[in-house]
């Protein structure tokens, strides 16, 4: 596999969203070779949602390394999600990863879609 690893991913995830992914991870038992994926998908009620999930890298992906958790994004995805910061919120009123991304030039109600 020809994936390229950069120092600097183009996104952050918060100490919180962190913590949750390492407790996920190891809850669910997800697979060493497995990291977490990234990006974006057509959908949505703003025209792209969110991908966050595990799975394996493929040829078309880069492969980042933040605090023990490999990220895995598509090549093509970066430009949507540059400077994105993943939080996750364990509130009364929501629980769940939130994306705060500034390429988004709008976004729903519900966070989880947007438009570039």
């Amino acid at each position: 596999m020809e994936s390229t690893t950069l120092k600097k991913a183009p996104i952050s995830l918060t100490p919180l969203a962190l913590q949750e992914v390492k407790v996920i991870m190891k809850d669910k038992n997800v697979p060493e070779e497995y990291g977490l994926r990234i990006g974006v998908q057509g959908g949505g009620c703003s025209g792209m949602s969110y991908l966050l999930g595990f799975d394996k890298a493929k040829d078309s992906d880069e492969i980042y390394e933040l605090d023990g958790v490999q990220l895995i994004m598509d090549k093509k995805h970066g430009m949507y999600v540059m400077g994105m910061e993943v939080d996750f919120q364990d509130g009364l009123n929501a629980r769940g990863f939130v994306f705060n991304n500034p390429q988004a030039k709008s976004t729903c109600g519900c966070g989880s879609s947007f438009s570039a």
